[in-house]
């Protein structure tokens, strides 16, 4: 029943699978207006792309449950011949690794206490390829590398487990310990009982997530169900992306997790430039300069990280502060309507409150819009002749057919953008692109800080 509620979902929003799209120039969606520019079909693509990631960014701030600001996490990709098909633009393999090279670096924002480490597995065997750490420039360096792009054999998901969940054996309790597989093949040449594995991570309390590239599967399924983790197949790149970044924000915490208080010591290094290089205690590599433990004086290459001599954790104060707004999420600001921002008393704000841009003129209650066979976004009634207020004309047929095909295949219905979002404390109205920075960068309302709420004061 669930299956067919999905499906009935992707077709409502029109979001198809891969293969079943038709075929796509980019360049067909970059035509010119009746005046010859291309800033309104550029608007609406930029403006689709910040829908995005606006339901991106509110799908996860629920304040009641716990999450752990301190993460290690292990990547496992899948490196078989399966990589090789082309449903995936160049290949499942590449687009993998430039989508990986995008994640970690939006991780280590997201979550500066935390470390990834990668493993891929191939030919049955499973290798890795970066220890956990805490720099994404190393990780994008691995994925960058030439020999991470070929593919062979078939994958192991135990022998890659097996080896994810022997690095995070030594990981404490209070630290989340998750497992993210990118799963291209739909067989496993396994060396023994998959499920024994499968119980092995469940009783070490590591969460297992799967992004499967082809059909489902069962034992991948299971995996996940037992593991607490989420399981789901992609049906387009763009979708893929989705999937992925959906594993950024920090999950909730088991509840054996919950029911414990920890305590954590943490050091706070201090950085010191050398006239000549040192040799770094964690790499025995030299640097010119480098963190020093204000416990045993080690000198270290980079943080955060646990001290190899005295091991203690070390952190800076700003990634400190910024783990936080995992624990205190910014609560997801409520579109208000066209009617309500036209009929309210007092009137409402003709400008955001942060960037102070006049609102875009939106759409009127008479306004609808609808998709024709080709994707394309047609308008009817008053506001029918008009995008958004930053496309004072409207784009010409070809350009609306390419802007509405993006739209779908994105799964962001093929509509004008909303124009103002409102604050639920204190009820500050800001445009589309402050929502989004505020819940992505910023974390803070300036409405309830300004003294907009009771909390922000």
């Amino acid at each position: 029943m669930a299956d067919a509620a999905d499906e009935d979902e992707r077709r409502e929003s029109g979001r198809n699978y891969s293969w079943e799209e038709d075929y796509k120039r980019s360049w067909d969606m970059l035509l010119e207006d009746d005046q010859g520019s291309l800033q309104g079909i550029v608007a609406n693509l930029q403006q689709q792309q910040l829908l995005l990631k606006r339901r991106r960014l509110n799908k996860d701030t629920d304040a009641v449950a716990q999450r752990g600001i301190i993460r290690q996490l292990f990547v496992v990709v899948d490196q078989s011949s399966a990589m090789a098909e082309l449903d995936l633009r160049p290949n499942r393999l590449d687009c993998t690794l430039n989508l990986l090279e995008a994640f970690v670096t939006e991780f280590f924002d997201q979550n500066p206490l935390s470390h990834v480490g990668v493993t891929a597995t191939r030919d049955g065997g499973a290798e890795k390829w970066a220890e956990l750490s805490g720099n994404p420039a190393d990780l994008v360096r691995v994925f960058a590398k030439r020999e991470s792009r070929q593919t062979s054999g078939e994958p192991s998901l135990q022998n890659a487990l097996e080896l994810a969940r022997r690095s995070l054996a030594h990981v404490p309790q209070h630290v989340s310990r998750e497992i993210l597989v990118v799963f291209g093949s739909l067989t496993s040449c396994d060396p023994g009982n998959l499920g024994e594995t499968i119980e092995s991570l469940a009783s070490d309390h590591i969460r297992v997530s799967v992004v499967g590239l082809a059909a489902e599967v069962q034992a991948c399924k299971r995996l996940c169900s037992a593991t607490k983790g989420t399981y789901g197949v992609v049906m387009n790149d763009a979708h893929y992306k989705e999937l992925l970044f959906d594993h950024i924000p920090p999950p909730a915490l088991a509840v054996a997790q919950q029911s414990q208080s920890n305590i954590i010591q943490m050091g706070f290094p201090i950085v010191r430039t050398f006239d000549l290089p040192v040799l770094c205690i964690c790499h025995q590599r030299p640097i010119r300069r480098g963190h020093i433990c204000p416990r045993c004086a080690a000198t270290i290459c980079e943080i955060p990280t646990d001290c190899c001599i005295c091991s203690l954790t070390l952190v800076s104060s700003p990634s400190l502060a910024r783990s936080y707004h995992h624990l205190f999420p910014v609560p997801a600001f409520v579109e208000v309507p066209a009617a309500a921002a036209a009929s309210a008393h007092p009137p409402a704000p003709a400008e955001c409150f942060c960037c102070l841009a006049p609102f875009a003129k939106q759409r009127g209650p008479d306004d609808a819009y609808s998709l024709d066979a080709n994707g394309t976004a047609n308008g009817h009634g008053a506001a029918g002749s008009a995008t958004s207020a930053t496309a004072p004309h409207r784009p010409g047929p070809s350009a609306a057919a390419g802007a509405g095909s993006l739209a779908a295949a994105t799964g962001a219905a093929a509509l004008a953008p909303p124009s103002r979002f409102a604050c639920p404390l204190c009820k500050t109205q800001v445009c589309l692109e402050c929502d989004v920075y505020i819940h992505d960068v910023l974390h803070n309302c300036p409405g309830c800080l300004s003294g907009g709420h009771p909390a922000g004061r």
